[in-house]
């Protein structure tokens, strides 16, 4: 099948829609210039997240039955963020009965956006250039429910479908980082009810980039990235955030 044969239904998180328009339009030029029909739909919303984390599964509910509704007609579903797309894949099922058509449909087709140019797109090459030493921040969501990458505790073959593809980006250099699969210690409600812990957490990943010589960190998940973004800024530290999305679209400073 051609991909302008294939209709995309882009989900963009509420709060990277709001703080990050630039990763949300990189998203959307990755997208588009592989010829795939992207599609935003404008009566989206929030994914429902920060409510199952506060124990609102009420609200959940409502958010999973209008995201059911919007997203179930497109062949596939991409986002750039992993916590959201596990949300979706993983959390929504107690709310449809086990023969909901629509739900498998949504269930099976939604993907982050590193995951759907590695798996399903199978991408191999890329025409642009990031000439700067990258650290990958992998976020927890991204990195052991959607497997974006190994985790060391399960003690299986090295492998990363993040840094694959950043490996395909002209001039740059990916770094080794001591503690490469670390909680950067956001965890929305946890950051909130545990700041102390939540800040020493995101420092450490911070100090990890800036010893293993990184000038930028990317990652999958923005709120990881925000997270720490916020402590770079308020400790004065010379560490560039991007989401990867922004530098396998070209991003240039």
């Amino acid at each position: 099948m051609n991909n302008k044969d294939i209709k995309i239904g882009l989900f963009i998180p509420c709060f990277m829609n709001e703080l990050y328009p630039d990763a949300c339009v990189s998203t959307l030029k990755l997208l588009e210039n592989l010829d795939f029909d992207v599609e935003y739909p404008l009566e989206q919303t929030c994914c429902g997240q920060p409510m199952a984390n506060s124990g609102c599964s009420s609200d959940v509910k409502n958010l999973a039955i209008r995201f059911v509704d919007i997203f179930y007609k497109y062949d596939y579903i991409v986002a750039p963020t992993a916590s959201c797309v596990a949300m979706v894949k993983e959390h929504y099922e107690p709310f449809f009965k086990p023969d909901d058509q629509n739900y498998k449909k949504v269930q099976s087709s939604i993907f982050e956006i590193c995951e759907f140019l590695h798996d399903i797109v199978k991408l191999d090459k890329l025409d642009v250039s990031f000439p700067y030493k990258v650290g990958v921040h992998n976020s927890c969501h991204g990195h052991r429910v959607l497997r974006l990458a190994s985790a060391s505790e399960l003690n299986i073959p090295y492998f990363s479908k993040i840094k694959k593809l950043l490996s395909l980006v002209k001039d740059i250099q990916i770094v080794d980082l001591q503690r490469d699969d670390e909680c950067c210690g956001f965890g929305g409600v946890f950051s909130i009810n545990e700041p102390e812990i939540s800040a020493a957490m995101g420092r450490s990943r911070i100090e990890d980039h800036l010893n293993s010589g990184a000038q930028v960190m990317t990652g999958v998940d923005l709120s990881c990235l925000m997270h720490m973004e916020g402590l770079i800024n308020k400790d004065n530290k010379k560490l560039k955030v991007l989401h990867i999305t922004q530098i396998l679209a070209g991003y240039k400073f």
